[in-house]
């Protein structure tokens, strides 16, 4: 958003020679352009959401192949080099503080993303994203000042709940369950901390320094399963699906967090889960049943709700 820029105040001309009015002042700013940013930066996030459920989704058979860990560290490598190479941060130039914010961002980025994609190699996607959106929404509870604002965060909670269930009633392995836990911290420290480095650096710069120290968290892991025997069809498949997560929802949630609060950032992720589950019925064929779709329906509505109170 532009600053604004504030008209001469002298109305007439100082020379007697001249009595014509200057130009008249610009109108006083309206609400409109928060309002129309409010809108955009929602958008941005529905883009980053989906991005993210259907790259996971896409993502199946090569974790299945060549295994979560090193498939997540070649992705992260992939969008740090790809984002670095386009915005050209200015290493020598960032303080300490710049430094610090990044480093503690990518760390969160690593960490939840290595926790979520080892997750749902065990445990149904949208039991995954139902898990792993009780970290955005604790930000959203937090972010609460209004007792009746606290509607949207409880009828997502509910449609969470009817998310993780089936027929054969609760879903889920204990280790994927943790896994999923795990990524919830993460992507909760995540909103938190990409609001700020969004806020510290200009454009995309933070994202680019973020994802290099994000790359940097994950590689131990990566080594881990399979050392530097990397195989050409994995490296081609994860440079892939780095487009998909995580470098543009990345980008994308950082230009949405410039122009709304994390707080309304927090509830609006609500719809995740929903899109978790449709990408899990699409792509992998995970059936969804009629309570699981009358979750979708409760989170979809918490984040049409989040969305009209904030403008």
């Amino acid at each position: 958003m532009k600053d604004s820029t504030l008209a001469d105040p002298a109305a007439f001309d100082a020379s007697p020679s001249s009595c014509a009015p200057t130009e008249p002042a610009p109108a006083a700013p309206t609400t409109a352009a928060p309002k129309r940013h409010v809108g955009v930066a929602a958008l941005l996030g529905l883009l980053s959401m989906s991005c993210v459920q259907f790259g996971a989704a896409l993502s199946a058979p090569t974790m299945d192949a060549f295994g979560a860990f090193s498939t997540t560290w070649l992705r992260l490598a992939w969008a740090a080099a790809v984002l670095a190479l386009v915005v050209r941060p200015r290493l020598r130039r960032y303080s300490r503080a710049h430094w610090i914010a990044a480093g503690v961002l990518g760390v969160a980025m690593a960490g939840m993303t290595l926790c979520f994609f080892s997750a749902i190699e065990r445990i149904p996607l949208g039991l995954a994203v139902a898990i792993d959106f009780l970290g955005p929404l604790t930000v959203a509870t937090l972010g609460v000042r209004r007792l009746r604002a606290l509607l949207w965060p409880l009828l997502a909670v509910a449609g969470v709940l009817l998310l993780a269930h089936d027929r054969a009633g609760w879903i889920g392995e204990p280790i994927g369950m943790l896994l999923a836990a795990g990524a919830a911290c993460g992507w909760g420290s995540y909103i938190v901390l990409m609001k700020k480095t969004g806020a510290l650096f200009d454009g995309l710069e933070g994202l680019s320094v973020s994802l290099i120290a994000a790359a940097l968290a994950a590689t131990p892991f990566g080594l881990t399963e399979h050392g530097l025997h990397i195989a050409s069809t994995q490296l081609a498949a994860t440079a892939g699906l780095a487009l998909l997560v995580p470098l543009l929802p990345y980008a994308l949630e950082m230009i949405a967090l410039r122009h709304m609060p994390a707080s309304s950032f927090g509830i609006l992720m609500s719809i995740e889960p929903a899109i978790g589950a449709l990408a899990g019925f699409v792509v992998l064929h995970q059936p969804m049943t009629a309570l699981q779709l009358a979750g979708t329906l409760f989170v979809v509505s918490a984040s049409v709700g989040v969305i009209v109170t904030s403008r």
